[in-house]
């Protein structure tokens, strides 16, 4: 009997001893953990040698270190849309005070010729404003999950041509015409009519702001190859180019959002294609595969 009684006082102080541990472990955890929150980097740290201790104490590292990684990136993001947006606020002011000078000189000149050149340019200039908030319109719809393209059945040189014939002005003003050769004119892909033409107008577009003369667009097979040179201080980087904002550090002064090859690859994606970039020297190769190819031969 006095044996046993031994037995029983020796286990519950052995346990009270483990319970008060237990205690003085958590209460050590507590302090580390208000360090934390308080702005530490400390990692937690424990001197039990319980299993169940060194669980917890494993997986609220693991917590702490998954929170500090996302911290990080969402402070990175933050920092990146700061920067975007401030981008973006210089390049739809710059078209705009520009516009309102010109409107300006018009105002003040005596000379219709002149006048008409001043009236000319001014448009030009609300003419880039109005596309740069016609892509941030369609940025902002492509960025919801409601956005479904209206696939139908298209033929592509038609509204290939239609989009380079509305940059007739442009090609003009730099001396060069759009070479375009098709292994088969009457090819047909299913495809949003609006999209495709949003993607033929921005990789047109892209080609005249950012390249040094015309443009050549090919089709091979289920392929629309676009190429344009580029100068040495407008070189873009293939592997980033279609990411949102974007932008070679000599196109920062141009008419451009930074959204157009982002959108061009969002909706090539959205109706089943893809898009990807190549620079060999001084030229840029941005090769769409288009959607589902429906009629390639004549007949």
């Amino acid at each position: 009997m006095a044996v046993g009684l031994v037995i029983f006082v020796c286990l519950c102080g052995w346990l009270l001893v483990q319970h008060v541990r237990g205690i003085l472990q958590i209460r050590s955890l507590c302090r580390q953990l208000e360090e934390i929150r308080q702005g530490s980097h400390m990692e937690l740290g424990i001197a039990s040698r319980q299993k169940e201790m060194l669980s917890l104490c494993r997986i609220l590292n693991q917590l702490l270190r998954q929170q500090g990684r996302e911290q990080r990136q969402y402070m990175q993001a933050e920092k990146q849309l700061k920067q975007n947006i401030t981008s973006l606020a210089h390049d739809i002011r710059t078209p705009l005070t520009g516009a309102a000078g010109y409107v300006q000189l018009a105002q003040e000149c005596r000379e219709p010729a002149r006048q008409e050149r001043y009236l000319q340019i001014a448009s030009e200039r609300m003419q880039e404003l109005s596309d740069m908030l016609e892509e941030l319109f369609l940025y902002t719809k492509l960025t919801g999950e409601e956005f479904i393209p209206n696939l139908s059945e298209l033929q592509v040189l038609p509204l290939l041509s239609e989009c380079l014939v509305g940059f007739y002005g442009q090609f003009e003003e730099k001396g060069c015409e759009p070479e375009v050769e098709f292994e088969f004119e009457s090819v047909r892909i299913l495809a949003d009519e609006e999209c495709l033409r949003r993607i033929f107008h921005n990789l047109i577009q892209n080609a005249l702001l950012h390249g040094t003369g015309g443009i050549t667009i090919r089709q091979s097979g289920k392929n629309l190859i676009f190429e344009n040179r580029v100068s040495e201080t407008s070189r873009p980087d293939p592997e980033r180019i279609f990411e949102r904002f974007y932008k070679a550090d000599a196109a920062r002064r141009k008419g451009s959002s930074g959204l157009g090859l982002f959108i061009v690859r969002e909706l090539a994606e959205r109706m089943g294609g893809s898009v990807r970039a190549e620079l060999e020297g001084e030229k840029l190769r941005i090769t769409l595969a288009l959607p589902e190819i429906l009629c390639t031969r004549e007949g």
